[in-house]
């Protein structure tokens, strides 16, 4: 996933469920790769079209940004590309490739880990090999609310997905300053994903936090 192409033999960085405009400069200026906005109705941190695209023009230059969705109408996608103009789709629920790909657009596939289906490795694996055409395949755990839970998963279900040739992998699910680290050293994930781990309340982020998780994610 190429969230820095200057600068590729590091662990990237995506903060999600950005809502305000003070959290996107400060996560942009800490160094942050890529920011993502939710558009899933259910969140606490769903953003409309606008706010996102309003909130997406005050990241620095060379941040991507992602747009976050959960078996969406086809519609809401298409108005979120032309409004925010995303340069990542992300897709966190149930949907198939041809879902995905409809909108000609660079997608990132989650896969929300010890569902029915991918609590196996060779489910997990299977699953993922259906999205061949994803720009990467992103790991969260499995809740009732979709990201952004603060909870992890049995990491030793990748051990499939790691082993074969696979798109850029993200590595997320519970992630904080003080696991991140280790979690990179055991796994080497292309890039991390956080959103609860650097919030001071949902949608709200703490800059120390995401200051933490940063220097963590650099230093390993």
């Amino acid at each position: 996933m190429t969230f820095d192409v200057l600068r590729p033999n590091r662990t990237r960085i995506k903060i999600c469920g950005l809502t305000l405009e003070t959290d996107v400069e400060v996560a942009s200026a800490l160094g942050a790769d890529a920011l993502g906005f939710v558009f899933y109705p259910k969140s606490q941190r769903c953003v409309t079209p606008e706010l996102a695209a309003r909130l997406s023009a005050k990241r620095a230059a060379f941040v991507s940004s992602v747009a976050l969705f959960v078996e969406p109408e086809p519609g809401l996608v298409k108005t979120v590309i032309d409004v925010m103009h995303p340069n990542y789709l992300q897709f966190h629920g149930n949907e198939t490739a041809a879902q995905c790909e409809q909108f000609n657009w660079p997608y990132i596939k989650a896969f929300r880990v010890g569902a029915p289906g991918l609590d196996t490795p060779q489910g997990l694996l299977q699953a993922c090999l259906e999205h061949r055409g994803a720009c990467a395949w992103l790991f969260d755990s499995f809740t009732p609310a979709y990201g952004g839970s603060g909870h992890g998963f049995d990491r030793s279900l990748l051990c499939d997905v790691l082993e074969c040739q696979t798109p850029s992998i993200i590595l997320s699910g519970g992630l904080t300053p003080e696991n991140v680290a280790d979690l990179i050293v055991k796994i080497g994930p292309s890039a991390v994903d956080v959103s609860s781990g650097v919030e001071s309340e949902p949608g709200v982020k703490s800059e120390d936090k995401m200051r933490a998780f940063v220097s963590a994610v650099r230093s390993s």
